[in-house]
């Protein structure tokens, strides 16, 4: 399987549902438009339907709803639109917060949606960076 082969540090970190998730749709895009950067697209597409961004792994989204966490997730890859990095930006900012508490932002209370969404994605891409240097 090329999915598993190709599986990005992230998703080895990640649960096995989101695994699979990501390898049967990446192996699908291969079957369909060949090896590349479009399998890839279409398998985080896929995976950002039921799975967001926490720190340095992928995690269901709260209360298992699923649908498309970003602007570019939701539209037709012709469309572009710009990418929320794996976090659920449709999520509650209830929510947000409880990421934000679990990744250890600070100032998080004051913060409005858009300044939670900002803070997580840049814990992300410092959790996940830290974890391929170990």
């Amino acid at each position: 399987m090329p999915g598993r082969q190709d599986m990005p540090s992230t998703l080895e970190r990640s649960p096995q549902g989101a695994q699979r998730t990501w390898v049967k749709a990446h192996d699908s895009a291969i079957k369909e438009y060949g090896e590349g950067q479009r399998a890839q697209r279409v398998a985080y597409g896929a995976l950002k339907h039921e799975y967001e961004k926490v720190g340095d792994h992928w995690e269901r989204k709260e209360g298992g709803r699923k649908g498309p966490s970003d602007p570019q997730s939701a539209r037709p890859r012709q469309q572009g639109g710009r990418s929320g990095e794996g976090v659920d930006e449709r999520a509650s900012k209830q929510h947000l917060y409880g990421v934000a508490r679990r990744l250890g932002i600070e100032g998080r209370a004051g913060m409005n949606k858009s300044e939670l969404l900002k803070a997580i994605r840049k814990a992300n891409r410092t959790d996940t960076r830290e974890a391929r240097a170990r």
